[in-house]
């Protein structure tokens, strides 16, 4: 009667734990888990990452809405800075609120197709800040290194080339990988013992877990040596500049806000490095130790990476005068509309 009485309770126990667990789809049997929280955190999570979307979407419209508005502003460096708040923008509108809905929920209501379509933006637009960045730290180093050849080579014609091959690239390169599922091969075992409805994971073998993360070491190898190049050419026309009387104060003013315009864009170079790094190395890292393989650790680290999309609006707000006049000028225009429409 008693062993009756135990297993009947560990039966008991079993069904009270199995009716406990919410799942994505309760219907399916081979369903994903939900997350467990308490609604106040769910709540807080929301709160704070819609936010973060807004930020980053509006933020990043002020910049596109400036450049395109004020002709002072309208320059091959801008152009640059312009489509790469573009991409920004596209990950605050189509990446990052799914991404929301997948981290509080744990789950993915949209089906497989539509996540091969999300983490195929989420690749462009990783690779398209990327290669919109080398670009930036080429054109100011060819600004301040070569400036006399700089106005003959470098027009918004043969900008706007390079930024549509970036886009078109950027584009062609993660549809492709994402969809031919090459940075799965190998993981087919793994994937079938994973897999449950309500997933949406994007899977990296050990070739393909290493090749970003050296991408990104190298492209960032790059620019830093560049942006060193350009600090150490701006101390020297410093100098020479120092060195001139009267006749060479505008020279000397232009020399200034090149070198400000260039410290301003290593920041944004910077920041993106600091908010990548630590995703890319664990990417790189998670194939090779089966105990960094933690999912809250993940949404952890591509949130961090997401927030750089937040931070250039803001990097341009304070550091760079021309926008921060411009962001003024806006935004007294929309509150002087929003004044004329509520009468």
């Amino acid at each position: 009667m008693i062993k009756k009485k135990i297993i009947q309770d560990v039966m008991t126990s079993n069904q009270t734990q199995t009716e406990n667990i919410l799942l994505c789809y309760p219907l399916l049997s081979n369903s994903c888990p939900k997350l467990h929280r308490l609604a106040v955190v769910q709540v807080g999570l929301y709160v704070f990452l819609l936010l973060m979307i807004l930020t980053t979407v509006f933020g990043n419209l002020m910049i596109i809405i400036s450049i395109s508005h004020f002709k002072h502003l309208q320059s091959p460096t801008h152009l640059i800075v312009q489509s790469l708040a573009a991409c920004d923008c596209l990950m605050g509108s189509l990446v990052m609120p799914y991404s929301m809905v997948r981290s509080v929920e744990g789950c993915w209501y949209l089906g497989d197709v539509v996540c091969k379509v999300h983490f195929s933006f989420d690749v462009t637009f990783c690779i398209s800040s990327l290669l919109h960045l080398c670009l930036i730290s080429v054109d100011r180093y060819l600004a301040i290194c070569d400036p006399l050849r700089y106005k003959i080579r470098v027009t918004n014609t043969t900008m706007t080339v390079f930024i549509i091959f970036i886009w078109l690239f950027s584009v062609v390169y993660s549809f492709s990988i994402v969809f031919s599922g090459i940075t799965a091969v190998g993981l087919e075992m793994l994937i079938l013992q994973t897999y449950c409805v309500g997933s949406c994971v994007l899977f990296f073998n050990k070739e393909w877990a290493v090749y970003p993360f050296l991408t990104f070491f190298i492209t960032g190898a790059i620019m830093s040596s560049l942006y060193m190049k350009i600090f150490h050419v701006a101390r020297k026309h410093a100098k020479v500049m120092s060195e001139r009387v009267k006749g060479g104060l505008k020279s000397q003013r232009s020399a200034q806000r090149e070198r400000k315009a260039a410290k301003t864009l290593a920041i944004v170079m910077g920041v993106f490095m600091f908010c990548w790094l630590p995703y890319c190395a664990f990417t790189a890292l998670y194939p090779f130790f089966t105990f960094l393989n933690s999912a809250e650790v993940f949404d952890v680290l591509f949130w961090f990476a997401y927030f750089n999309s937040s931070c250039n609006p803001l990097i341009y707000g304070f550091f760079y005068p021309c926008f921060q006049k411009a962001f003024k000028i806006l935004i007294f225009l929309w509150s002087q509309k929003c004044k004329h429409f509520s009468f």
